[in-house]
């Protein structure tokens, strides 16, 4: 075989496998969508079919009016963006801590820091509702931030640590010289050269804090307080669930996690590859 029927062979497997990826990370996602626009009783035909033979908005209808699905959805927003946010801020404070100052122990807090990272979150959550019903944090939005701030911060702190380190120290030299302090320096200098790895740090973050279930279902019981996920996880009675009403309240899930994407996509790629992650 010639040097180019072999790089023809490559290519045409390298397109295979990636067709075979494609299919299956999408097929899933097309048959949730269609299924939203079936009636229920297309929605188990059998075979199932790839497009649906009656198309309905109904199931999205019923969803979006369902019970307080509006006040559901601006919890779960409300959660994440603060969770976000607060995790950005506090990581990259640790990080930059860890990566750039000097203090007695500071590899050894930092690997027992990282401990974080190796516990299940399930197996945590008894200590958590323990500790949350002492400060009077259950059935409240911020006793759900706070524990997705703190699940979040091993993981986050890891890789801006990664990310502060490959910045040159002498760009924070120069600016010692000409008087800055460490704040003036962490925020002026550091925070906006780390765009792509905040990026990835909002995209993981808002990604946790959307779809937790297990803590949020353990620890709100308020009707008013619920998050999207144990809304959608209601979407059901007695003796039928309403499929086509689930799959078309996840779809309406999707969105904000899409735009949120969209908007961190280029930094995000190269957070990516900056943190070490590519691969």
């Amino acid at each position: 075989m010639g040097l180019q029927n072999r790089r023809r062979f490559s290519r045409t497997v390298s397109y295979i496998l990636l067709i075979t990826g494609v299919a299956v990370v999408t097929i899933p996602f097309w048959y949730m969508l269609i299924t939203s626009l079936k009636p229920q009783s297309y929605i188990f035909e059998i075979p199932p079919q790839l497009w649906p033979q009656e198309i309905t908005l109904d199931n999205y209808a019923n969803a979006l009016g369902k019970d307080l699905f509006g006040l559901y959805f601006l919890n779960s927003l409300i959660v994440a963006i603060c969770s976000t946010a607060a995790t950005i801020v506090v990581s990259s404070l640790l990080a930059y801590a860890f990566a750039r100052l000097k203090f007695p122990g500071k590899e050894l807090l930092f690997y027992i820091f990282l401990l974080g990272m190796m516990i299940p979150p399930v197996m945590l959550i008894i200590p958590q509702f323990i500790i949350a019903k002492h400060l009077k944090l259950l059935d409240s939005l911020l006793g759900l931030l706070l524990v997705y701030v703190t699940m979040n911060l091993s993981m986050q702190t890891f890789l801006l640590r990664g990310f502060f380190e490959s910045i040159p120290r002498d760009l924070e030299d120069a600016a010692l010289i000409d008087g800055a302090t460490r704040w003036t320096i962490f925020w002026r200098v550091i925070m906006p050269l780390s765009r792509p790895g905040l990026a990835v740090v909002a995209i993981f973050t808002f990604l946790y804090s959307w779809d937790e279930f297990p803590w949020a279902h353990v620890a709100i019981k308020e009707t008013t307080r619920r998050t999207l996920p144990i809304a959608i996880a209601f979407f059901q009675s007695q003796h039928l669930t309403e499929w086509g009403q689930v799959f078309a309240a996840s779809i309406v899930a999707l969105v904000p996690v899409v735009i949120v994407f969209v908007l961190f996509q280029r930094h995000f790629v190269q957070g990516i590859a900056a943190t070490g992650m590519k691969g």
